[in-house]
């Protein structure tokens, strides 16, 4: 691992004297453009050299740099590629910064078109913000749903994201929750006929009767069809763990 990070140091030296003998009038007489792409093979190398030595901070930095040089020289796809590696990073050691790099990509993605890849990563910033912010969680699957259901290709995903707009709201306030689904089937008549709203309704008359064993055989039956990933058991054992909570206060 010391080896890895003495490399990603050296290569990030070297990067940073490319980038710096590019500049300048004589810098463009002696091939500036290849210098700046041999800066940019360089800051790769370093985020990598980084990451094998897990020194997350480093490897998202020099990521950041390179998405910003291609970002100087009109690459948007390769920006948003690396402003999402840099985000990979920072997720094991500063989840804010990875927030700031995906927000960075989603804003070339919805620039160049790529609505789909913009989504995706909208979801990324959410479950990021679930750890410890379930509101702002909240905002970001409900504005992914309203675009999806604009959306012909989309619009089938809509269910998934309203669904978890909906936990989120019932880590934070039941009341809350109750009126979201009432919203959402207004929004989207179709999400009522859904699974995802029927065990969402389940679920709600379970909490309102603090009812532990009624709202794990409901989980159980959904789940029996339509497997829960980890997102979802993790979230559906935060919310189980306040029916637990009020249940030890009576």
């Amino acid at each position: 691992m010391a080896d890895s990070e003495a490399k990603g140091n050296q290569y990030l030296a070297e990067a940073q004297k490319k980038l710096k003998s590019s500049q300048g009038f004589f810098g463009g007489l002696l091939g500036g453009g290849s210098r700046q792409d041999e800066a940019l093979e360089l800051y790769v190398r370093a985020a990598n050299s980084f990451k094998m030595a897990k020194k997350w901070n480093a490897a998202g930095n020099a990521f950041c740099e390179a998405a910003l040089l291609h970002l100087k020289n009109g690459n948007k796809h390769d920006s948003g590629t690396h402003y999402v590696d840099a985000a990979n990073c920072y997720k094991k050691a500063d989840p804010q910064e990875a927030i700031n790099c995906l927000m960075k990509s989603i804003e070339i993605y919805t620039d160049m078109g790529r609505f789909t890849t913009a989504a995706k990563h909208h979801m990324t910033v959410a479950e990021i913000y679930e750890t410890d912010l379930p509101s702002p969680a909240v905002d970001i699957y409900e504005s992914v749903a309203n675009q999806s259901i604009e959306s012909p290709l989309l619009k089938y995903a809509a269910k998934e994201h309203y669904f978890r707009a909906a936990l989120c709201h019932l880590c934070i306030d039941q009341l809350n929750a109750q009126l979201a689904v009432k919203k959402y089937e207004e929004m989207y008549p179709q999400f009522s006929d859904s699974r995802e709203c029927k065990l969402l309704k389940q679920l709600l008359e379970r909490l309102e009767e603090n009812d532990v064993d009624g709202y794990t055989a409901a989980i159980q039956e959904y789940d029996s069809i339509s497997r829960l990933d980890q997102w979802y058991t993790n979230i559906l054992l935060q919310i189980k763990k306040q029916i637990e909570s009020d249940s030890d206060m009576k």
